[in-house]
C-alpha cells in the first residue's frame, strides 16, 4: 500500500504539491505510488528556474530502469527552484518521495487553483487504495 500523506494536494498524473516555508511556493514531486510503479529511478531531467509552465504541461522527465515518464506541472506557474541533489542521487525519489526527493519549487500564477487538486483521500480513491 502506498504512502499518501494528508495535507498535500495531488494530481491525476501522480504529482503532489507540498507547502514550503515561502509564501505561495510549493514543492512538487511524484507520489510514493508513482515511484513504486516506475521502479528504481536512475535520472531526472528538470527545467531551469525562471521557466513557466501551463497546467499539466510537461516540465521534465523521469527515467527509471523500467520506463521513461513525463513530469507534469500541477498548476500554471513559475519554477523558482529545482532539487539539484537529484543530479547525483536520483534514487532520493524512491527513498523519500515526499521529502528529499522533491523535484521543483513552483510559484503558481493563481494560488487558489491549488484547491482544485485532490486531497489525500481523493487521491487514494484514484489509485484504488
Amino acid at each position: 500500500m502506498s504512502e499518501i500523506p494528508e495535507g498535500l494536494w495531488y494530481t491525476t498524473e501522480h504529482e503532489y504539491l507540498r507547502e514550503s516555508d515561502e509564501t505561495n511556493v510549493y514543492y512538487v514531486g511524484i507520489t510514493d505510488y508513482a515511484q513504486g510503479e516506475l521502479g528504481d529511478v536512475v535520472y531526472v531531467e528538470l527545467p531551469e528556474p525562471g521557466e513557466s509552465f501551463a497546467p499539466m504541461e510537461t516540465f521534465g522527465t523521469i527515467e527509471a530502469v523500467k520506463a521513461v515518464s513525463d513530469l507534469f506541472c500541477p498548476l500554471a506557474g513559475e519554477i523558482v527552484g529545482v532539487n539539484e541533489a537529484l543530479d547525483d542521487d536520483p534514487e532520493l525519489v524512491n527513498t523519500d518521495p515526499y521529502g528529499e526527493g522533491w523535484m521543483i519549487r513552483l510559484r503558481p500564477d493563481d494560488a487558489e487553483e491549488v484547491d482544485m487538486l485532490m486531497d489525500g483521500a481523493s487521491y487514494g480513491a484514484h489509485i484504488g487504495e
